[in-house]
């Protein structure tokens, strides 16, 4: 046998193994680099926009000052979040009612307890399910508009004109709008409550078989003054949440019509998503140490 070859056979083995290792670990390397500096940018851009949105809310207080004399701008935002998107939240609010109605008595039906579903529905609206779904609709609808209209304003140089004519932004932009969807949102909540809780009696008394008269003294009964406060403070912060967020994006707005895209789109997820994370903090205040 002859032992030279195999020496050298051994050895280019070797060779390449040490090769194809080292330049793996230099593509592992890479590629951790690659997604550390994703995360690491994701999380400072997170930061700085936090940081922006919340420096704008504090800018928007100081010119509250400024309420009176913008009068005129803030009831026009309070007719567009309130009037023009009453039908959209009158859909919602009935089907809402009627779709907890129908699963809690479908539920309690096994017990022989279909006279609870007031109970359920009215403590499920005024709690989380009003403010929570006034939100998301008013979020779709208004906060999307908000951004995508200052975002315009802002790429064709429409907010630097104003900078140039010594108009702040805030006062004659963002102001207005916070003023007018912290207002719009604990009102169109209530009327959210008050509609869902009309569609959770008709799908009571019509395949539940509960009486209105049974179903409005449940209605009553549950109605606590602690469930209705703690869900309009949820609906005046998602006001402030979704219209701060709103501005904020589009005041950030860049790169033309893509910008504006993106400013709206990105506007409607964070505000979903705040939302939904404040509700369930703000609920965790006022009731986790009740439970």
């Amino acid at each position: 046998m002859n032992y030279t070859i195999l020496d050298s056979t051994h050895r280019a083995v070797i060779i390449l193994e040490g090769f194809f290792s080292a330049t793996m670990r230099r593509t592992l390397s890479k590629w951790a680099v690659d997604l550390f500096d994703f995360i690491g940018n994701g999380i400072i851009m997170m930061l700085h926009d936090a940081g922006f949105t919340i420096i704008l809310l504090f800018e928007t207080l100081f010119y509250l000052k400024n309420i009176i004399s913008k009068r005129g701008e803030i009831f026009k935002q309070m007719y567009i979040a309130g009037v023009k998107s009453l039908l959209v939240c009158s859909l919602v609010a009935l089907f809402t009612g009627m779709i907890l109605s129908l699963q809690a008595g479908i539920e309690f039906a096994v017990y022989q307890q279909e006279a609870l579903v007031g109970n359920l529905v009215i403590a499920s609206m005024t709690r989380e399910m009003g403010p929570l779904m006034t939100a998301i609709v008013l979020t779709a609808s208004v906060g999307s508009a908000m951004a995508a209209e200052i975002g315009t304003m802002k790429v064709a140089e429409e907010i630097d004109a104003l900078d140039m004519m010594a108009i702040s932004p805030v006062k004659f932009l963002v102001m207005p709008r916070v003023v007018a969807l912290s207002i719009m949102l604990p009102v169109m909540t209530i009327y959210t409550n008050t509609l869902g809780t009309f569609g959770g009696g008709i799908v009571a008394k019509y395949q539940l078989g509960v009486s209105y008269d049974v179903y409005y003294a449940h209605v009553i009964e549950s109605l606590k003054f602690k469930a209705t406060y703690v869900g309009l403070l949820k609906a005046y912060v998602f006001g402030v949440i979704i219209s701060g967020v709103s501005c904020a994006r589009g005041l950030r707005a860049k790169n033309g019509a893509i910008g504006v895209g993106h400013a709206t789109r990105s506007s409607v997820i964070i505000s979903f998503l705040m939302v939904i994370i404040v509700g369930y903090f703000i609920t965790s205040i006022f009731y986790g140490k009740s439970l």
